[in-house]
């Protein structure tokens, strides 16, 4: 696998290195490479979602086979630089198996990497999460009960219970409510998405996401994101804004325009960090294998609001039966 990736490094140069704004075949690959890639992807892709359709077969019914199912496993490989801090590499394994059929609003959920493991709203706005804030051991195994509500009319709330899977096992609650609102007769949107939860060995979190936007065009759209978060086991209150401008340049490449301030503290207000990022994201293989170059210049507290200079390269290797061509 890992070679598998680190062979895919030269289509990821030589794409940038050309025109991006013209319209291309599936895949950057040479042709001895799609060979080896192809079989293995669609073997590992069944391997998954007959694997979680068997299991959503054991607890739910006999729709197992036919309903879609959300399973997947993503591999990934990447390397930061941060000026002043050098460069580091990380390789991650991510997977959630979803079971969809365990019962009509009751689905058991199989995930891991849950949102409440990955870290401060800076590294998760700039996605560059330092390797030692990773928790390696954060799988989860819940049950998650779903109101049959459209978001777009009513708020569509979540409730779910599980255990992290590690020793000493880490129960867990979580509540989660979305709604989406039309501003108007104009082309503004405001999305809410808001999670409380609690784990057993980290003690309570809450976030608050909101997400206004609008169209600029048929490639371009406008988005202004406010998130604050808190953490009991930090006893932080951190908050971000975000305006950024995702431009679609063909079906297989994707610019994002970021300019992102943190802050922290309720009682001290204070920023912590400014940056500009810009992500490029491209699909170097039929909706299977993607690269992100994401270069970013970073104006920190810590260092006097110095400008400092970061990059983060990443490749990615999702396996599912039924291909998605998520840019971001």
């Amino acid at each position: 696998m890992h070679k598998l990736l680190t062979l895919c490094w030269f289509g990821l140069l030589t794409t940038v290195s050309t025109n991006v704004y013209a319209e291309e075949e599936d895949s950057d690959l040479p042709e001895w490479a799609e060979e080896r890639i192809e079989p293995f992807r669609e073997s590992v892709g069944n391997w998954v979602d007959n694997t979680s359709r068997r299991i959503d077969g054991f607890f739910g019914t006999d729709d197992y086979m036919q309903v879609n199912n959300e399973s997947y496993l993503r591999f990934g490989q990447e390397i930061d630089w941060m000026e002043g801090d050098g460069t580091r590499g990380d390789t991650t394994l991510r997977y959630r198996i979803d079971l969809p059929t365990s019962e009509d609003r009751l689905r058991l959920v199989i995930e891991s990497d849950p949102e409440e493991s990955q870290g401060t709203l800076e590294e998760q706005g700039s996605g560059r999460l330092a390797n030692d804030q990773r928790d390696r051991r954060s799988s989860t195994l819940g049950l998650d009960w779903l109101e049959s509500r459209d978001k777009r009319e009513n708020w569509s709330n979540r409730v779910g219970a599980g255990v992290r899977l590690r020793l000493p096992l880490d129960p867990y609650v979580r509540f989660t409510s979305e709604r989406l609102w039309q501003l108007g007769e104009g082309p503004w949107q405001l999305e809410s998405n808001n999670r409380v939860s609690w784990f057993n060995n980290e003690g309570y979190s809450a976030r608050t996401r909101w997400d206004v936007g609008r169209p600029l065009s048929k490639r371009r759209h406008l988005r202004f994101i406010s998130t604050v978060q808190w953490r009991e086991e930090e006893d932080k209150l951190e908050y971000s804004e975000i305006a950024e401008i995702n431009h679609r340049i063909n079906r297989r490449s994707a610019l994002r325009y970021s300019a992102i301030a943190i802050g922290e503290s309720a009682s001290n207000p204070r920023m912590t960090n400014y940056y500009l990022q810009t992500r490029y994201r491209r699909d170097l293989h039929k909706g299977i294998l993607f690269a992100d170059v994401i270069p970013e210049l970073h104006f920190q507290r810590d260092v006097s609001y110095d400008p400092r200079w970061a990059m983060t390269l990443r490749l990615e290797m999702y396996f599912q039966r039924k291909i998605s061509r998520d840019y971001f």
